[in-house]
């Protein structure tokens, strides 16, 4: 393949760099085959010895959703009670979940059990899967931010609880709980970052050996 032009390396570089996770969704519905445009990404996706082990649930109806909602509820009350002072006033006021706004959200696992792939790659390194589906969902990240959509990470959950109540089998372990939607704003700095809860490294610290 020839090289890509710069206007592209450009675009690619706008486009990471506009990625934030996002937690204020407006409720507008998303078109459906924007949705399926979105999850295509996750074909195009690298797997270890392609095992492609990334399995998906939409979280539709309310009763799902009020599950996994009042879980980040309780999960996040819980974390909050893990800080003091000042830390405990700033937590307390982030915005940690999209989940009672955004129109699409999606459970994504990863099928630890899975006989695709043989076993490559994944018998000495069975974490592996679950990096492929970090991966995977990246591809969707970034398909999603070039549409105009955001997309948000949950990561204050108890995953067994989720698995329960969305009674997956037992060999599949939740990797994310993504919120997917239209942004009320956007922004090129993460909102953890202007509420002052943390600041992005200047630079990148590599070592050798």
């Amino acid at each position: 393949m020839d090289a890509f032009s710069e206007d592209f390396r450009a675009g690619l570089h706008d486009l990471m760099r506009w990625r934030r996770d996002v937690r204020r969704f407006r409720t507008d519905p998303l078109d459906e085959a924007l949705v399926q445009t979105c999850l295509d990404s996750f074909a195009l996706a690298p797997s270890v010895g392609l095992s492609e082990p990334w399995r998906i649930i939409r979280v539709q109806s309310d009763t799902a959703r009020q599950a996994a909602l009042e879980n980040f509820e309780t999960a996040n009350a819980r974390a909050l009670a893990g800080y003091d002072g000042d830390k405990a006033a700033l937590y307390a006021g982030l915005k940690l979940s999209g989940m009672s706004d955004a129109p699409e959200q999606l459970a994504v696992y990863c099928d630890e059990s899975t006989d695709k792939g043989s076993g490559l790659g994944a018998g000495t390194m069975p974490e592996m899967r679950r990096y492929s589906v970090v991966g995977a969902i990246n591809y969707l990240w970034l398909t999603a931010r070039a549409h105009g959509l955001g997309l948000g990470w949950v990561s204050v959950l108890d995953p067994a609880r989720l698995n329960r109540d969305l009674a997956v089998p037992n060999d599949w372990s939740l990797v994310a709980y993504v919120c997917m939607g239209w942004p009320e704003d956007n922004s090129l700095t993460p909102e953890l970052e202007t509420k002052g809860w943390e600041v992005r490294a200047p630079h990148l610290k590599v070592e050798a050996r």
